[in-house]
């Protein structure tokens, strides 16, 4: 079926020509990147596209509105040059091996590089993950230099307080065969589910078995690297991490009533600790806001947990959830450590989570867990209480779950100095 009139003849389904062959097949974890394929979500140029969606899904519609406005040619291209990574990552054995990451491009990083005689040609390849170096400042952390708990060394930690760090964002890339596999459903049901609750935006799905790769229309991740980021792979250097969900009210605004933001800013102060003892930081945030429910919903919990007979108690704190959104949490932590494969890590030290659910999914990802470090509990927002006391009692936060040092030490075999 199509649409035409003076300006635009639109093609509303995407079934292949009749004979065509894929000019850039896919070919999953394939270790070669040549051999894998570049993925290719131009809209631009529909007889190139090798996926559903479109690159940086998230933000379709901003650029839908320049292009309407006449702000944006839809034709222009990126120039990539001097785009390529600050720091280069990988290629890692978890790359080649479809099943330890499927929800986002290993070579997203790097398709300027090792596609260019393809760019040249006339394909537009984009990248879906960017590296660079920058700085972070925080004011929790000039608290604790000035509280003494940490100390600059000029390299990691400046007199400032600045924070060097390598940060990468990144964009989902859906394997659909894999993502199926990983939640243990069917490929047609993942599929036709993902048509139906979005409300039919992505037809492809139901009418192109043929395509593998769906970029999904969500916010991704961002990974910050305090210290040396060729080590995240080195089991012989500790790795300080905190796996974080986006909780804007707290994160960035300073709400007390989670303690997302203590929280967050704990598990910075711990990685920089890392990494001047010679390990490494990783801070991975996760666009997940609300639970993965959204703000909105996020917000009308708080109306109904507030106003309720009796007040705000631990005991109705994720039923009021599941009352307002029909399920107490969507984040299913299955997909997040595709990231922490992707970066080659095999073992993580020093966990900055008492989540149950991250560390299940990570554990059953094949990611070693040392020490699980708490949040003190001085760093806990008074009217965070009702938080904590309902994650304790439903499973999602352990309160005593971490070993200590020396158990650490003495069931690894390790030197109680390395922790």
């Amino acid at each position: 079926m199509t649409v035409s009139n003076k300006s635009t003849h639109i093609r509303l389904t995407s079934h292949p020509e009749h004979g065509a062959a894929r000019r850039s097949p896919i070919h999953w974890g394939a270790a070669d990147p040549q051999e894998r394929g570049p993925i290719i979500g131009t809209v631009s140029t529909p007889g190139d596209r090798n996926v559903i969606g479109a690159h940086g899904g998230a933000y379709g519609l901003y650029r839908a509105l320049a292009v309407c406005a006449g702000a944006l040619n839809p034709k222009v291209r990126p120039d990539l040059t001097n785009t390529s990574p600050a720091v280069r990552i990988g290629p890692f054995a978890q790359w080649c091996d479809p099943e330890k990451i499927v929800s986002l491009d290993p070579w997203g990083h790097v398709p300027q590089d090792i596609f260019k005689e393809a760019i040249a040609g006339g394909l537009d390849i984009r990248p879906s993950i960017a590296v660079t170096r920058a700085r972070l400042n925080l004011p929790e952390i000039t608290a604790a230099m000035a509280a003494h708990r940490l100390a600059p060394d000029g390299e990691i930690l400046k007199a400032s307080g600045d924070i060097a760090v390598t940060k990468i964002a990144i964009e989902p890339a859906w394997y659909l065969p894999g993502v199926a596999e990983r939640f243990g459903v069917s490929e047609a049901d993942l599929r036709r589910t993902l048509f139906e609750e979005t409300g039919g935006m992505y037809p492809e799905l139901v009418t192109r078995p043929d395509l593998d790769v769906f970029l999904p229309p969500i916010g991704g991740a961002t990974a910050y690297v305090i210290g040396d980021a060729a080590a995240l792979g080195d089991r012989r250097r500790n790795l300080t991490c905190r796996v974080h969900d986006e909780c804007n009210g707290s994160d960035v605004f300073g709400s007390d009533i989670c303690t997302c933001r203590p929280y967050l800013i704990h598990g910075i102060e711990e990685s920089v600790r890392g990494a001047q003892r010679g390990g490494v930081g990783l801070i991975v945030y996760y666009r997940k806001e609300g639970r993965a429910l959204g703000e909105v919903t996020k917000f009308l919990v708080y109306n109904a947990r507030k106003r309720q007979e009796g007040g705000d108690t631990a005991a109705t704190y994720f039923e009021r959830t599941e009352c307002v959104a029909g399920v107490q949490d969507a984040r299913f932590q299955q997909l997040m450590p595709d990231v922490i494969h992707w970066l080659g890590i095999s073992r993580i030290d020093r966990f900055v989570s008492m989540s149950n659910m991250k560390y299940d999914a990570l554990v059953e990802a094949g990611i070693e867990i040392g020490e699980r470090v708490a949040l003190p509990d001085e760093l806990i927002p008074q009217d965070a209480a009702v938080e904590m006391e309902a994650k304790k009692a439903a499973g999602y936060y352990a309160p005593d779950g971490a070993l200590s040092k020396e158990d650490l030490a003495r069931t690894s075999g390790r030197d109680l100095d390395t922790f």
